[in-house]
């Protein structure tokens, strides 16, 4: 029997246990002969570590374990890689949301200001892992990667390693199907749905049950109700806490404006952007939220594990896990599986640059995604499209070049920000704030005249 080496880049995540939890229950689909976790902080990861070996135990005694913060030791000889970096980690984070906030401006991870400020910390550490795995692992070995904020991430891949055997993927299309079939009552396996878009920037256009379209059904439900059911313990645990249970009741006042399609639930904050900042606790964010629930909650069980022996039910499988595993085992196994996934246009939306990173249905084999043709999308949602993929290809090009003006274009650009003076005062904090992770931004101008070098 076939088995594989997978290398997590980023081992010292909150996720990881669950991405494991989620292998264990597929080991019959995807078998695995190592799992090498691989961190640039090894004392965190560590602690991670004995969360995952728990996990493992309960299911195997023949997977080596690799805790290692070694380029070489992670990935010799592996299959596949997933990539879950977060740049900076939750203090960083922290500082993406409140910065942009103290100038009333959406502060969020991956979009707005702070996604893009985490898009200029995330870029060089990617190109490096691709690096590393063009090195070391098989030449047949897949990066399937879920480090945000992903579209710009895959944007940065596709101009700087445009050969890497790089899956970009987002778990939120497959949260938001999560969250339709518990209205329908269906289960998510039996949705087939249609979407267009940039990651974190997309719409759903069609949602069908064995050929039933229950599009008009969701309609009215959303517009009673929101994108949640009446019982939100159906809610995966990742996506039931307090910020996310608005931004899926959100979902209702975009629809009530836009009725047509089933948005993204993150283009809340380019759609609501003064609804997002009137509500937001600019002194305690989503990152504040996070780090007090599930970064405490992990380590607080992996100390109890390690006094008492016994790893709590903390560690169950959600959507974020079973869609890394899904789309893995497709890869492995040839299987051709219809999902939500990043990849080249190249035409499939004739009427956007070929050279956009878009996400739509594909379908996945051994070769990696074959995307299926959407065709034309109307005006609004590709003027829309448009500036957010000018913005984000602007930003890209701003960290190749070192250059400030690109760097402010991107951010003016960006449709939660007001004005180019906003987006100047933003920039500049976040520069401030960045010192250890950007590249210097230099100037070409001053006072309005060009710098000769």
């Amino acid at each position: 029997m076939k088995t594989y080496k997978l290398a997590i880049a980023g081992g010292g995540s909150t996720y990881t246990p669950g991405i494991i939890r989620s292998l264990m229950e597929r080991l019959e689909d995807l078998p695995l002969s190592e799992i090498r976790f691989y961190d640039i902080d090894g004392e965190r990861q560590s602690k991670v570590v004995i969360a995952a070996k728990a996990v493992i135990s309960e299911y195997t005694d023949k997977i080596v374990i690799v805790d290692t913060t070694d380029p070489e030791t992670a990935f010799t000889d592996a299959d596949f890689v997933f990539a879950q970096m977060r740049v900076g980690k939750y203090k960083m984070r922290e500082l993406d949301e409140k910065i942009p906030l103290s100038h009333d401006v959406v502060g969020q991870e991956t979009c707005g200001p702070g996604g893009l400020a985490y898009g200029l910390r995330t870029i060089s550490p990617m190109v490096e892992l691709i690096d590393f795995v063009e090195q070391y692992a098989k030449e047949t070995c897949w990066i399937v990667n879920y480090s945000n904020p992903a579209s710009i991430v895959a944007e940065a891949v596709r101009k700087l390693r445009p050969k890497a055997r790089v899956l970009n993927i987002c778990d939120m299309p497959v949260a938001t199907m999560r969250n339709m079939s518990a209205i329908l009552g269906v289960n998510r396996e039996d949705l087939v749905v249609d979407y267009f878009g940039l990651n974190h920037f997309g719409w759903f256009t069609k949602v069908e049950v064995y050929g039933v379209d229950r599009l008009p059904e969701l309609r009215e439900h959303i517009h009673k109700h929101g994108l949640l059911t009446e019982d939100i313990s159906k809610i995966d645990y990742r996506h039931a806490d307090a910020s996310w249970i608005k931004t899926f009741k959100n979902i209702k006042l975009i629809m009530d404006f836009f009725p047509e399609y089933i948005p993204n639930p993150y283009l809340q904050y380019y759609l609501l952007p003064d609804l997002i900042v009137e509500t937001s606790n600019k002194e305690y964010t989503r990152a504040n939220e996070v780090m007090n629930g599930r970064e405490k909650t992990l380590f607080e069980t992996v100390k109890q594990y390690e006094e008492t022996g016994v790893l709590s039910d903390q560690f169950h499988v959600g959507v974020h896990g079973i869609f890394i595993v899904d789309v893995t085992v497709s890869l492995a196994k040839n299987l051709g599986k219809r999902y939500l996934v990043m990849v080249e246009n190249n035409g499939t939306i004739p009427n956007l640059p070929d050279d956009a990173m878009v996400e739509v249905p594909c379908l996945i084999n051994a070769d990696g995604p074959a995307p299926e043709y959407v065709g034309d999308i109307p005006y609004f949602y590709k003027a829309m499209i448009d500036q957010q993929l000018a913005s984000e290809k602007i930003l890209v090009e701003a960290i190749t070049e070192g250059s400030y003006e690109k760097a402010l274009q991107a951010f003016t650009l960006n449709k939660t920000l007001p004005s180019s003076k906003v987006a100047k005062a933003v920039l500049d904090d976040l520069i401030e704030a960045n010192k250890a992770y950007w590249p210097e931004l230099k100037s070409k101008y001053r006072d309005g005249v060009l710098i000769h070098s």
